[in-house]
């Protein structure tokens, strides 16, 4: 710390009399590689927060979108009723007031028998997911040291896919 005489500094700091950030006439390989490094991090960094404001921009679409969606399904869930009902009001005009009700309550039972069928097929089709595990299990052997390894042809996951049939079903 200097001292000072009625406020003002009794020695003066050095004022540089070139600009410390300017370029180096020539700048040697490791300045090169520094700033090469520091203005690709840069850009990676800010790379990564334009990815991130934009997958947070669409996400917050979606969430809306999707909430209009629930909101028109839970609308006509309840609307469904008003249909049973009025089919069971058309029926009653040739049968029996209980008959057509009774009608009615069967078409709804067998739909929800058909339905709850075809979900049951589809879920029993759900298979392990054979790839992953087999990749897993591949990983110590990948990391194992040694050059006598046999070497091995890696194929990409795209080549994987496309090879093989959806073990889902779908």
């Amino acid at each position: 710390m200097s001292e000072r005489r009625n406020g003002v500094p009794t020695t003066v700091t050095s004022i540089p009399l070139v600009d410390p950030h300017a370029a180096k006439p020539d700048p040697s390989i490791g300045d090169l590689v520094k700033d090469a490094t520091s203005q690709l991090s840069t850009l990676v960094r800010a790379e990564m927060a334009l990815a991130k404001a934009e997958i947070t921009r669409d996400v917050k679409k979606g969430l809306t979108g999707s909430a209009f969606f629930i909101l028109a399904m839970v609308v006509l869930f309840y609307s469904t009723f008003f249909f049973f009902f009025f089919l069971a009001e058309l029926l009653d005009s040739w049968l029996w007031r209980w008959a057509a009700f009774l009608i009615v309550f069967g078409i709804m039972v067998a739909v929800t028998v058909v339905l709850a069928l075809f979900g049951y097929l589809k879920v029993r089709r759900i298979r392990d997911p054979q790839q992953t595990i087999e990749s897993v299990k591949e990983i110590p052997e990948a990391l194992a040291p040694g050059p006598d390894k046999p070497a091995r042809a890696i194929t990409s996951a795209d080549d994987r896919r496309a090879s093989t049939a959806d073990p889902s079903g779908w």
